[in-house]
């Protein structure tokens, strides 16, 4: 059998389907977990900690995927403090390493991809899920997307806010 063989021929066109998710609804907590965290580069050479988390629970959510730029070194480029916001990215990335267990911030250096992933990867915490809006201003489409705003423990009553983080 050849590997262009198909069951269904194809004929020039295909679409995989699917379609947009809708958000997470703002204001839910899901257990997740960190399964990707490594520094990137936005198209100016600007660093930040890019997290991956994967939700756990609820069901309903499961295996969906929220991006988290956190800009503790260099400014975000949108930011309108950007000293204010690198200290508030500082303290969530405080809170997710103590939820973590520690081990960044015991080791009092700038982490690398190697320590980010080994201490953060796989540690189950409750994130708070928040959701974000943006109009397109060139076809006025209204996209949205969800971002986290707040930390625990697995075991925590509520989550952490990031102002309140352990620093």
């Amino acid at each position: 059998m050849s590997f262009w063989n198909l069951e269904d021929p194809a004929n020039g066109e295909f679409e995989v389907g699917g379609g947009e998710m809708k958000p997470i609804p703002a204001d839910t907590s899901c257990l997740a977990a960190i399964d990707e965290a490594k520094w990137s580069d936005d198209r100016n050479g600007n660093r930040f900690v890019s997290l991956r988390w994967s939700v756990l629970q609820p069901a309903d959510y499961k295996n969906r995927k929220i991006y988290q730029k956190l800009w503790v070194t260099d400014a975000d480029p949108r930011a309108k403090d950007a000293d204010k916001k690198r200290d508030k990215a500082k303290r969530m990335l405080a809170a997710i390493d103590f939820n973590a267990g520690g081990k960044l911030k015991a080791a009092g250096v700038e982490p690398t991809d190697d320590t980010l992933g080994v201490a953060l990867i796989n540690k189950p915490m409750i994130i708070k899920v928040m959701e974000w809006k943006i109009t397109d201003e060139v076809t006025g489409e209204v996209k949205s997307g969800n971002w986290i705003g707040a930390v625990s423990a697995k075991k925590g009553a509520s989550p952490v806010k990031t102002e309140e983080a352990p620093f």
